[in-house]
């Protein structure tokens, strides 16, 4: 089995990512490339609004998965270069959706689109992105390939009807939150893997292997991402710390966090959870509570659990540099400090 590498700093990360864009920075030019000539619109709010989200940067993970993943499958030319920028549009439509789902002010450290141009807009300006991508899938011309990607976007809108759920639910249990990110986030990720190896000459053990490397690196990737908003400073996260509390998610550690409190805790989360009554000390609060119970220790370690699942996931293909950087991926996915 393989294991986690420990970073004790951001050395590590930062190393990862340098040498990432080096070795796919050509594609990467490309993929962005597709992505700002489909942005291009006669409609001045098309172009305003998504030239805006875009514009906030991002990690990328997604198209990087099917670009390296067709690396790694020694694909040899440039139809994973749409499917990447396809997966990114459906990614960035899904943001859209969710502020608006969410009513998020924020998104990556700024103003979110629902909030500078109203829900209306971001709805249909993230439906527009979806239909972009569904063209561009179209144009690669692989049926394999827009099924996987199309049933990808069906269990995405799923995850978000099983989201409504769990909304100021404390009942929610660590296998309805699982059944949600899986849905949400692990179907992209899984599905941004397995084209990169739909596209290549490989039989169906090493897709599968793809296919699951990708839906492990998604859930590691959502556990962390859940855990850094009661862990993590606003300078590290690039966003406001403590979003998800203000709005009242249910997260994997407000699961943790109430099943572990005492009778009097309960009473603190359901005031702030439930009837969403905060103050400016209950964010502390929350944190103190997390942190006497090990919630913040216990779900990263459940993020490292999946990120080694992934890294298993792989282990049939030969040894490689392709290979060990997605491995190395594992590692900076779960322990990423934003």
């Amino acid at each position: 089995m393989q294991k986690l590498k420990l970073i004790s700093n951001s050395t590590y990360i930062k190393d990862f990512w340098s040498e990432t864009l080096v070795w796919l920075r050509k594609d990467f030019l490309k993929v962005n490339n597709v992505i700002l000539e489909n942005l291009s619109n006669s409609v001045p709010l098309i172009s305003q609004l998504s030239n805006y989200i875009f514009s906030a940067g991002g990690k990328r993970i997604r198209p990087l998965l099917t670009l390296a993943s067709a690396k790694l499958c020694g694909y040899v030319g440039e139809r994973h270069i749409n499917l990447a920028a396809a997966i990114e549009f459906i990614h960035t439509a899904t943001l859209l959706h969710d502020d608006v789902i969410d009513d998020s002010k924020f998104r990556r450290g700024r103003k979110s689109a629902n909030t500078v141009w109203g829900n209306k807009s971001s709805i249909l300006v993230g439906d527009y992105l979806l239909s972009k991508a569904f063209k561009l899938m179209i144009k690669d011309g692989s049926h394999e390939c827009l099924e996987v990607l199309s049933d990808s976007s069906v269990k995405i809108a799923q995850g978000e009807i099983l989201q409504l759920e769990t909304e100021k639910n404390l009942n929610t249990t660590e296998t309805n939150y699982m059944d949600v990110i899986e849905a949400k986030t692990g179907s992209l990720f899984s599905a941004a893997s397995l084209v990169g190896a739909k596209i290549s000459d490989v039989n169906e053990s090493f897709e599968n292997a793809l296919k699951d490397y990708g839906k492990f690196i998604g859930l590691a990737f959502q556990i962390t991402d859940d855990t850094l908003d009661y862990s993590s400073k606003d300078s590290q996260l690039g966003k406001n710390v403590g979003d998800d509390f203000r709005e009242s998610k249910v997260s994997l550690p407000i699961i943790l966090g109430y099943k572990r409190s005492n009778k009097k805790e309960k009473k603190f989360w359901e005031r702030v959870i439930i009837e969403g009554s905060k103050n400016n000390a209950d964010f502390r609060m929350a944190k103190e509570i997390l942190n006497n119970y090990n919630v913040i220790t216990d779900c990263f370690s459940k993020a490292g659990n999946f990120a080694l699942m992934a890294k298993d996931s792989i282990g049939i293909f030969d040894n490689s540099k392709e290979k060990q950087r997605l491995v190395n991926l594992a590692d900076v996915v779960a322990f990423r400090k934003n």
